[in-house]
């Protein structure tokens, strides 16, 4: 059977043959140290001077944004403090809006569903309504409305006094009749019945409490 094996000792003999002292088939010299040493350093020197560039260029940027900006005022104002993290998108919002609400004058709209601002609304209603007080620096005293109530039972409203002659009514005019109306639109939120209801027992607790230390210091 014929092989090719006399054609692979021709080729491996050619090629051991075509050696030459200028190309032995190996490196002759050792690694170029200084250049190498050259290329890294030129490599951070063109970095480092980039990132000064780019600090350079982030300062003109901040101050020429300052320029446009403005100097700050009582809408914005800079925070106190360190250097701090980055913070999500819905916290910077609600520290803005805490900010500008501060700082805006009353009264101002509740942004929720304020129950206890309701209840103490009502609370301080009830307080002008249902006992004595006065303004200071004016004259005159609040009645509760109960009484007042009463004075007006007792002395009755002013009544007007009809002119003498009336001018005769056209086709179609009626005297205006005011009806009452069914409520006076007045109802408390759940929260504060509920607070209130909490008031109440609270009160009675104290006042049994008072009841039975008096009770207590009287037996002894």
């Amino acid at each position: 059977m014929p092989t090719n094996d006399h054609d692979l000792n021709k080729a491996n003999k050619h090629h051991v043959h075509g050696l030459t002292p200028e190309d032995p088939g190996y490196e002759t010299t050792d690694v170029n140290v200084n250049g190498v040493v050259v290329f890294l350093a030129g490599l951070a020197g063109s970095v480092f001077v980039f990132f000064i560039f780019c600090f350079l260029m982030g300062k003109v940027i901040n101050s020429a944004m300052n320029k446009s900006d403005g100097p700050a005022n009582k809408w914005h104002q800079a925070e106190a403090g360190g250097v701090k993290g980055l913070t999500s998108n819905p916290q910077l919002e609600q520290h803005e809006l805490q900010q500008l609400t501060s700082a805006f004058p009353e009264p101002r709209v509740n942004a929720d569903d304020d129950m206890q601002g309701t209840a103490d609304l009502h609370a301080r209603e009830d307080l002008l309504l249902e006992h004595y007080s006065s303004t200071p620096g004016q004259p005159g005293i609040r009645i509760p409305i109960e009484r007042a109530m009463q004075l007006i039972a007792q002395r009755g409203l002013p009544v007007h006094a009809k002119p003498a002659a009336e001018e005769p009514k056209m086709f179609g005019d009626a005297d205006p009749h005011i009806q009452a109306p069914l409520t006076d639109g007045f109802a408390r939120t759940g929260f504060e019945l509920d607070e209130m209801e909490a008031r109440k027992q609270k009160m009675d607790f104290g006042r049994a409490e008072e009841a039975a230390h008096g009770e207590s210091a009287a037996v002894r």
